[in-house]
């Protein structure tokens, strides 16, 4: 009988080598901590990525607006009123570009109306010269990221409030203008500043008030959970709009629109951290009975230390899921509010604002281009919603 016996793979295989049967990524996974499992798992969803670009984009574009945007938030030209949209085109006669249009008069109905005039050419480029503005009130800005060439940036600084002559035919506006011959496209890169801004204002307020009652309510429990449950659904029961009105109309109109901005943020936040606190409740329910929780309340930890520094990091991914999906909520308050004149005014420019001149329909029907903001809400909407569909995915990497 041969000397060479026949052994399994098992039993030839050297002390401490690793089973080829068995999965390697597992020790790699288990070296990393929680938030870099969140964030592995994170970078799979695929959608939640790119809206999480789009919404850097958009802040991004919302912080710095006085150089983005083409035109001041003032600037406006008596000439194109209600502009229609000159798109950019690209030829190797003249490379970017855009012609003028002119307005043209009806004989018979003397109805005004925009033609393309090819004869007349915008030339567009990057960095051009534009109407001067201070960057944050601060730093004097005579650039424009992309833009009318020299002769736009002459007329829109010689003569901020309208331009006459042949150089007023020679005025870009990418997206249209309104009835005052405002640029669209300006406005709305204005208005992103107060609408976006306003969502992370509110979710603010509303972080620390959900913390703050959530975390009261689930820890103490008994009479105190069910007053501050029973305080919640109350307000839960009133209508969202309804009592947005009311709150709304309730600011004195003489207020000025610095003071009509914090009290639409703050508003929307009374509404918006109720959610939240459900969640944080719910939460430290469970949690307040652990190990680690008894063992500090022993220890003669107070109870402010043993929310705030034992149970609520416990659970800070789900947190930062509900507030990504709260802040949609209250961009769309804040944009219903002005779009019906009970929020934001004039002078101020928001989403909503804009969002006033599509109250009459004719109007929408003859300038359709007057409804762009409502473009920018929603994919903000949507954005934000992918995002915390994919932070919710992420927060249990372990699933």
């Amino acid at each position: 009988m041969s000397d060479t016996a026949t052994h399994s793979p098992n039993e030839i295989a050297a002390p401490g080598a690793p089973d080829k049967a068995s999965p390697t990524p597992l020790g790699d996974i288990g070296a990393l901590s929680q938030w870099q499992l969140i964030r592995r798992r994170f970078s799979k969803h695929r959608l939640a990525v790119i809206a999480l670009r789009v919404l850097v984009l958009l802040y991004t574009v919302a912080i710095f607006v006085e150089f983005f945007a083409p035109y001041t938030r003032e600037w406006h030209d008596l000439d194109h009123m209600y502009s229609p949209p000159q798109l950019p085109r690209l030829s190797w006669q003249h490379g970017l570009h855009a012609y003028a249009v002119r307005q043209h008069i009806d004989p018979i109905t003397f109805r005004k109306a925009y033609v393309l005039d090819r004869t007349d050419v915008v030339k567009l480029g990057f960095l051009v010269k534009g109407p001067t503005c201070k960057l944050w009130g601060l730093i004097p800005l005579k650039r424009r990221f992309f833009g009318a060439k020299a002769s736009c940036g002459t007329a829109a600084s010689t003569a901020p409030q309208q331009a006459h002559g042949p150089s007023a035919r020679r005025v870009w506006y990418l997206l249209g203008g309104d009835k005052y011959g405002h640029d669209l496209l300006s406005r709305i890169l204005y208005g992103a500043r107060i609408s976006l801004s306003v969502g992370l204002i509110g979710i603010t307020i509303s972080f620390v008030l959900g913390l703050a009652i959530g975390g009261v309510s689930g820890y103490m429990g008994g009479a105190v959970d069910n007053i501050i449950q029973r305080g919640i659904e109350i307000l839960n029961a009133f209508p969202k709009l309804p009592l947005w009105l009311a709150l709304g109309a309730i600011m004195p109109p003489d207020w000025s629109p610095l003071k009509v901005y914090f009290g639409i943020t703050v508003v929307l936040s009374l509404m918006g951290w109720t959610g939240l606190a459900r969640i944080v409740r719910g939460k430290l329910l469970s949690l307040r009975e652990e190990d680690y929780a008894v063992a500090a309340r022993l220890l003669g930890a107070s109870h402010t230390r043993i929310i705030f520094r034992h149970l609520l990091p416990g659970f800070t991914s789900h947190i930062i899921v509900s507030l990504t999906l709260t802040v949609p909520r209250m961009i769309l308050g804040e944009t219903s509010l002005s779009f019906l004149g009970l929020g934001l005014r004039p002078p101020v420019v928001s989403w909503g604002v804009l969002l006033q001149d599509c109250m009459n329909m004719q109007v929408v029907s003859n300038y359709p281009w007057l409804l762009l903001p409502v473009v920018f809400i929603i994919a903000t909407v949507l954005c934000f919603n992918f995002l915390g569909d994919g932070l919710r995915d992420a927060a249990d990497p372990y699933h």
